[in-house]
C-alpha cells in the first residue's frame, strides 16, 4: 500500500484496476479543510495521461510489477521476439507496444522488460547503444564551418542527425532516451 503522502515522481500505484506511474503531483492545502493532492499519472498499459485529485492520506495498492532481463532475438512481421535469459522462454511483443525503442533494437541486445500479471508493458533499452552507420551522404571539406549535421540511417533502420565527419561504416554511440548522436566509437 502507498499513501498519497508518499507520492513521488516515478512511484507506481494501481488506479482503477491498472498500473500507473506518477508523472507529477502537487499538495494543496485548503483553508479550513484537509490537504488535497492533484496528481498526473501515466497508465503503464495504454500510455494515457490521467489527472485526478485525492484527499490527503488516501491509500492505493502497489501494482505487482516484475522486471526481467531479456535478450532481443529477431523481428518477424509486426512482432519482436525476446528470450528470458534465465528460463530461455521466448515471448513476442508487437512493434506498436515497443514504441520508439524498436528503432534501436539490435540482435542479441539485453533489455529490461516490465511485466504486469504476466503481460509485458514496457521495454527499457540500455541508455547508450553502439550502431553502424548504414547510409549517409559524404561530408565535403568546408561543410563543418556552420557546425551543422546530416541525416544518417543506422543498421537498425533508425535515422539520426550526425556531424559531417561521420561516414558509412562508422560505429557511433547513440543515447536511446533522446535519439541523439553522442560520439564516434574508435
Amino acid at each position: 500500500m502507498i499513501s498519497t503522502n508518499e507520492f513521488r515522481k516515478g512511484a507506481k500505484i494501481e488506479y482503477k484496476g491498472e498500473p500507473c506511474e506518477i508523472v507529477d503531483f502537487q499538495h494543496v492545502k485548503m483553508g479550513r479543510g484537509g490537504a488535497i493532492i492533484r496528481t498526473k499519472m501515466k497508465s503503464l498499459k495504454t500510455g494515457n495521461v490521467l489527472e485526478d485529485t485525492f484527499r490527503s492520506g488516501e491509500k492505493f495498492e502497489t501494482p505487482n510489477l516484475e522486471e526481467k532481463e531479456m535478450q532481443f532475438l529477431y523481428a518477424e512481421g509486426d512482432f519482436r521476439y525476446f528470450m528470458d535469459t534465465e528460463t530461455f522462454e521466448q515471448i513476442p511483443i508487437t512493434a506498436s507496444k515497443l514504441g520508439d525503442a524498436r528503432k534501436f533494437l539490435k540482435e542479441n541486445m539485453k533489455v529490461k522488460i516490465l511485466n504486469y500479471r504476466g503481460e509485458p508493458l514496457t521495454v527499457e533499452l540500455p541508455t547508450f547503444v553502439e550502431l553502424v552507420v548504414a547510409q549517409t551522404d559524404p561530408g565535403f571539406k568546408g561543410d563543418t564551418a556552420s557546425g551543422g549535421s546530416k541525416p544518417a540511417t543506422l543498421e537498425t533502420g533508425a535515422v539520426v542527425r550526425v556531424p559531417f565527419h561521420i561516414n558509412e561504416g562508422d560505429v557511433i554511440r547513440i543515447d536511446t532516451r533522446t535519439s541523439e548522436y553522442i560520439e564516434r566509437v574508435k
